[in-house]
């Protein structure tokens, strides 16, 4: 595995359409434009983008959601959802999505102080899974048809203790 420099920074503005391409380029769950815009205003702070040489080669967009518990009594507590993560696969196997989720994971900690974080994997990505398993997500749901073209989706947490 070569090493390369990058740096993980919080996306910019200017920034929200290299973003979308690299989406479209490695996922196929596309998103439009305002999508980005809303979690850019609203979750500037835990959008974050992975840079090598001036170029944008990976990012990890997240907000930050609610949900009630009831016991002992009826307490909402705050969870962070990952909404998406890609990396251009040539930027791939160098650490950069692990510094993606690493860095993100500890914004949601420090400053929304969240009991855990959720996401969506499709069944069939075992790379994902591995990749998601080695940073503490555990398989807690699977959703039938949860993907647009049919596929089921796995819920994966990382609670924190």
């Amino acid at each position: 595995m070569k090493r390369i420099e990058y740096t993980i920074k919080e996306v910019e503005h200017s920034e929200l359409a290299r973003v979308k391409e690299i989406n479209e380029l490695v996922l196929p769950e596309n998103y439009p434009f305002f999508f980005y815009e809303t979690l850019y205003q609203n979750y500037k702070d835990v959008f974050l983008v992975a840079e090598t040489g001036n170029k944008i080669v990976g990012y990890v967009m997240c907000r930050i959601e609610r949900d009630v518990v009831f016991q002992p009594l009826p307490r909402f507590k705050k969870v962070g959802h990952i909404v998406s993560i890609a990396v251009l696969p040539e930027y791939r196997n160098k650490g950069i999505g692990t510094a993606l989720m690493n860095e993100v994971l500890s914004r949601m900690r420090r400053y929304y102080d969240v009991e855990y974080v959720y996401l969506e994997v499709r069944v069939s990505n075992e790379g994902a899974i591995r990749f998601y398993r080695r940073l503490g997500f555990k398989i807690t749901n699977r959703v039938k048809g949860y993907y647009r073209d049919g596929e089921d989706a796995y819920i994966m947490t990382l609670y924190f203790q």
